[in-house]
């Protein structure tokens, strides 16, 4: 092969090396972007696209054998939010455990009743589902089951826990990513329940 040929043959080359490793360089960045916020900055502060639109609706079935005060806990139907109510939705799992540290914060909305709290129970097992809530205390109107994990795809969900605020419009006004601690609560999210009552 003649030094010509070689040459002719390096432009493709880097072009070809350029369309691969470019996409790679640029996923890294990204995926630095988010581990970085996740890890050393706030969480919350993660990017919602769903801020100020209406919230994915969502029909999700009951947790198997899920009982409180011989009643079966229901599940979620597609007018449970945007009724005119404002609500609270919290993304939760057995398996998680920042879910176990913010549990007290949804005992003490559920306690405050301003507004329904509304579970999905994310990828997990009814009966480890049961198990968890039966330990630290069950603090929601409704639990729908999300076992496939199809609805927290729909509400841009990075991981569990995570808690919106609903408007009665049905139109997502608030989204904390990680788990609920007091200051959170009283900083962030109770103002939050407090402008999305005040919506009209």
């Amino acid at each position: 092969m003649s030094d010509s040929t070689l040459l002719e043959g390096r432009p493709g080359s880097r072009r070809r090396f350029g369309l691969v490793v470019v996409p790679v360089v640029i996923f890294a960045a990204v995926a630095a972007m988010f581990a970085f916020a996740l890890r050393k900055g706030d969480p919350s502060k993660l990017p919602s696209a769903l801020i100020g639109k209406p919230a994915p609706q969502l029909e999700l079935a009951a947790i198997e054998g899920l009982v409180e005060n011989g009643k079966p806990v229901p599940g979620i139907a597609a007018g449970d939010l945007g009724n005119g109510t404002p609500a609270v939705v919290n993304f939760f799992a057995s398996w998680c455990a920042p879910c176990v540290e913010e549990h007290p914060m949804l005992i003490e909305i559920a306690r405050r009743g301003d507004v329904p709290l509304i579970g999905i129970n994310y990828k997990d097992q009814a009966v480890n589902a049961r198990r968890f809530l039966s330990r630290y205390g069950n603090p929601f109107n409704k639990i729908g089951a999300d076992s496939q994990g199809r609805a927290a795809i729909e509400w841009g969900v990075y991981g569990m826990p995570e808690t919106f605020v609903v408007d009665g419009r049905g139109v997502i006004v608030f989204k904390h990513v990680g788990p609920i601690t007091p200051a959170v609560l009283a900083e962030r999210i109770a103002p939050a329940i407090e402008r999305a009552k005040a919506q009209k």
